[in-house]
């Protein structure tokens, strides 16, 4: 069976990828948000190769979650995340210091059948419009095998520190949350995910993998309205920091997987340094078992 060719369109404020007929991913880079939930872009809806929903956005308990996001709560004071941000003094509570990240501009947008590539560089400009970071992402869809039912989608970025002097970035774990590490490229999964199975590198699994390190974890879950069920096999990849990458990954109250650049440790960018991230996400059309993963885990390393 000939695979489907990937293709790309522009619509004016979001990307679509399609794989054959099928819209597999929207990127949206002009997002209409409120400054409450730290405009940024996202990808959604992310669909598996035979239409299924494999993301949900604005969900009624964090209007900030949308699809899979690159995204950061804590940088130096500033919350990239959306929503109230965490202190010890305070808990969790609202402050003036919501920030977003605008799309300067694609540097490239190409697509060859096998692939979908898209360069862009991003600001990400503080609650006082001041310009912090400069991001340089390239995001590459690739790897559709109709047969097996799945694509995958490589994701990097650069971001370099441009506000004059050094930039600290955190987590609410960092800040005195146990176990709330979460910070970086963001997954939020369809509500009918809610407990579903984390299947981890190395024999690992469960909501046990929060705050731990392995090369891949998954998430399978079951679809509302229509048959069957999917999986997400996250890679780590790499961070250019000194600080490990672990895994922010949640099946309760809902599902979620983040490949944390700054889960317990901060990361202090001295200013025009840069930090280099690279991760991969696999997008598979069925609920895969312990040793297809592992298999999978191997065959999409970085």
């Amino acid at each position: 069976m000939p695979e489907p060719k990937l293709a790309v369109g522009d619509e004016g404020t979001s990307l679509t990828v399609t794989a054959g007929d099928v819209e597999i991913a929207r990127y949206v880079y002009r997002p209409d948000a409120p400054d409450a939930e730290a405009p940024k872009p996202y990808l959604h809806p992310i669909r598996s190769l035979s239409g299924a929903p494999l993301s949900v956005s604005r969900p009624w308990d964090h209007r900030w979650h949308k699809g899979l996001q690159m995204t950061w709560a804590h940088v130096s004071g500033q919350n990239f995340w959306g929503g109230p941000t965490f202190s010890v003094e305070r808990d969790y509570h609202w402050e003036d210091n919501l920030g977003h990240m605008r799309h300067t501009g694609f540097t490239g947008l190409s697509s060859d059948g096998d692939r979908v590539t898209v360069e862009e560089d991003l600001h990400w400009v503080s609650a006082q419009g001041e310009h912090w970071v400069s991001e340089r992402r390239r995001q590459v869809f690739h790897g559709v095998d109709a047969e097996r039912g799945l694509w995958a989608l490589d994701f990097g970025t650069t971001l370099r520190n441009v506000r004059g002097t050094t930039l600290d970035f955190g987590s609410p774990t960092t800040h005195g949350r146990p176990m709330a590490g979460y910070a970086g490229f963001f997954w939020r999964g369809p509500r009918s995910w809610t407990g579903g199975t984390i299947i981890a590198a190395g024999g690992g699994g469960g909501e046990e993998m929060m705050g731990e390190q392995a090369p891949w974890l998954a998430m399978v879950g079951q679809h509302d309205e229509i048959d069957g069920g999917g999986t997400v096999l996250a890679v780590a990849g790499r961070s250019s920091a000194s600080v490990p990458i672990k895994w922010f990954v949640r099946n309760s109250a809902f599902a979620v997987i983040s490949p944390s650049p700054s889960f317990d440790e901060e990361i202090a960018l001295a200013d025009g340094e840069t930090l280099e991230l690279t991760h991969r996400y696999v997008f598979v059309d069925r609920m895969c078992d312990r040793a297809e993963l592992d298999e999978l885990g191997a065959e999409f390393a970085l």
